[in-house]
């Protein structure tokens, strides 16, 4: 799909969610905005901050937003915005919490599931598959990333 303002605007949010991650984490950063357009929840990164191996962006940000809305588990109508195409363990998060849609920045040819090597979300066999927008504000997302493994090399 052709990103939208408010496609780039859920984008910058999750640029600014990814710049608070621990030095140590991957800056990777992902808001969910509700059905109405008001943000939820925001994250980065935080599994070298927190030990935890599913500490993605993405699943603390729908953790923190399905107990905003005190609604159970189900995000329907609502809206992922994440800088960097979701892992296998994220895009399957987003898919079993219904999310309406998934707007990302950058692609991750290297473990990324929604096109690049695998695409989790619109696999038929599943019982629900978000709309996606893929590639909105990537030089902006890719930037952030490169910056980053820049500075761990010697």
């Amino acid at each position: 799909m052709t990103p939208t303002r408010a496609d780039e605007a859920m984008i910058r949010a999750a640029i600014e969610a990814a710049r608070t991650a621990d030095p140590r984490d991957v800056p990777v950063g992902a808001v969910v905005f509700g059905p109405d357009g008001q943000e939820l929840a925001r994250a980065a990164n935080a599994r070298e901050a927190t030990g935890d191996p599913t500490a993605h962006a993405e699943v603390l940000a729908l953790r923190a937003a399905t107990a905003v809305l005190g609604d159970g588990w189900r995000l329907e109508g609502a809206t992922l915005a994440v800088t960097l195409e979701p892992c296998t363990m994220c895009a399957g998060a987003l898919v079993l919490s219904r999310i309406g849609k998934l707007v990302f920045g950058a692609w991750e040819p290297k473990t990324g599931a929604v096109g690049s090597l695998w695409d989790v979300v619109r696999d038929r066999r599943l019982n629900h598959r978000p709309q996606v927008t893929a590639g909105v504000l990537e030089p902006e997302c890719a930037a952030l990333l490169d910056d980053f493994f820049r500075s761990q090399r010697p």
